[in-house]
């Protein structure tokens, strides 16, 4: 895999609670996209912050679906926070090498812990629960938020000579 572009961006909305329609991640997802000359439909798996947080994840997936729009419903989508918990400042560096291999191996991996099913989410997106999915992953976007509204996106795409 190669790394197409990286992004960062700060909505300062609290020094620890995400803005709740996702401002943040939103701007950083679309500029990063914008910068690597992608559109959203070339996204096909998203590694989330994904804290399990309710603020955190609400407003992650509401960003998810106005970037991504329709194409949010073909999108695997999953945390892998969920499997290591959340390593705080190497969290990024962690996540960013799970999206690559997805890309390696054409294996999402799963959120997992997941029992019962929020009313607040789209049923229709596929958040990979509790068992991993098997799928040509050829470009990989990776979420990094931070406290005080840092956010970061990175996209990896699948190396060809």
């Amino acid at each position: 895999a190669e790394m197409l572009w990286g992004g960062m961006s700060a909505d300062a909305h609290h020094i620890t609670a995400p803005h709740p329609e996702g401002d943040g991640a939103k701007r950083v997802m679309i500029e990063t996209l914008e910068d690597a000359g992608l559109t959203a439909d070339s996204i096909d798996y998203i590694n989330v912050h994904g804290t399990s947080t309710p603020l955190g994840d609400i407003s992650e997936a509401k960003a998810i679906q106005e970037v991504f729009g329709d194409h949010a419903y073909e999108l695997n989508i999953s945390s892998s926070k969920s499997m290591t918990g959340h390593l705080l400042g190497a969290a990024g560096a962690l996540e960013a090498s799970v999206a690559i291999l997805a890309i390696n191996n054409g294996v999402v991996p799963p959120t997992i812990n997941h029992f019962t099913d929020d009313p607040v989410f789209d049923p229709k997106l596929n958040f990979t629960f509790n068992k991993a999915q098997t799928r040509k992953v050829d470009v990989a976007l990776s979420n990094t938020f931070g406290f005080g509204g840092h956010n970061a996106s990175v996209i990896f795409k699948s190396f060809k000579d």
